[in-house]
């Protein structure tokens, strides 16, 4: 109770650093907006994954406790499955599927509108996946995901990375699965923009994010460094505004990888996508906690 209560305290102060009107016009940041701690009756072990459904509720996983929940902008937070296969990265398609990276036994998959779960993928070469930690799909309905590896403890003790690369990988709209990028120590957070031509990957490993042009056929080409930061989860703003989470902050950075604005969060933060009904509140998932913020952007990747 102490904690949670010095915690709420912290979150009353502005923990946002702004750079001077002389370098941005507006800041992107709603004036007067405070970082809020979500309160919950639920008690969190380690929040992943977060992504926004069609009416602006996100669903975020908890990993350690196998479940998904969602936070609605007026209801708050309600369990949506305490059968999660223990999803990591979240995203939603346009028919409003729930696709998951479910690292329980290393497979892609979606949640049916009765919470079945559906693989579509498993086993790279005869291999199973490393364990596929996040995911984008692409407007065509391409889906591509990072493939880092991570020791869980729910798996059995004999499971071992027999992958030959930690890699990216791209499942086509036909089903077809190709690994695209084979050069990675530990690739994470991935994001796409909204007209499906700029990939954004983070190598964790490397402490840097990197950008792709995407072809027709769904490959990447013209490898370029955007940041020298890694990011465990990412998403973009209709300004084209990158955020990456690092340490004990959320770094947003334009299109030409100026730092732009950075949000100090009281702790760590896992990964980040934007809410809410009109899809301008900032849903920062920080292992126990959760925080919002409102901005004057929008979100892209409302489904």
């Amino acid at each position: 109770m102490i904690k949670l209560k010095l915690i709420t305290l912290i979150t009353t102060t502005l923990f946002i650093n702004c750079f001077s009107q002389s370098e941005r016009k507006e800041s992107i940041i709603a004036p007067n907006a405070k970082l809020e701690l979500i309160k919950s009756d639920f008690k969190f072990d380690f929040t992943e994954g977060p992504s926004v459904d069609k009416k602006g509720r996100v669903y975020f996983t908890d990993q350690p406790q196998n479940k998904i929940y969602i936070w609605d902008e007026k209801k708050g937070v309600s369990l949506y499955s305490d059968d999660a296969k223990r999803a990591n990265g979240l995203s939603f398609n346009t028919k409003g599927e729930l696709y998951a990276c479910a690292e329980e036994t290393n497979q892609i998959g979606y949640f049916d509108k009765n919470k079945k779960f559906h693989v579509i993928f498993e086993d790279f070469d005869g291999k199973h996946l490393n364990g596929p930690n996040d995911l984008w799909i692409a407007p065509n309905g391409g889906i591509y995901f990072t493939d880092p590896y991570w020791q869980r403890p729910f798996w059995t003790k004999d499971h071992k990375e027999i992958q030959d690369t930690r890699g990216v990988y791209y499942i086509n709209p036909k089903g077809l699965t190709t690994r695209f990028l084979n050069d990675y120590k530990t690739p994470n957070g991935i994001i796409g923009t909204p007209n499906g031509k700029t990939l954004y990957v983070a190598d964790m490993g490397a402490r840097e994010t990197f950008k792709y042009d995407i072809q027709a056929d769904g490959s990447l080409t013209n490898k370029t460094s955007f940041v020298k930061y890694g990011s465990d989860g990412m998403t973009i703003d209709n300004q084209g505004n990158i955020y990456l989470t690092t340490a004990n902050k959320v770094l947003i950075f334009n299109l030409q990888g100026d730092l732009i604005e950075e949000i100090i969060i009281p702790e760590a933060p896992t990964n980040v996508c934007f809410g809410g009904k009109k899809g301008n509140i900032l849903f920062i998932t920080a292992r126990t906690t959760n925080y919002i913020l409102k901005m004057n952007v929008k979100g892209v990747d409302k489904a």
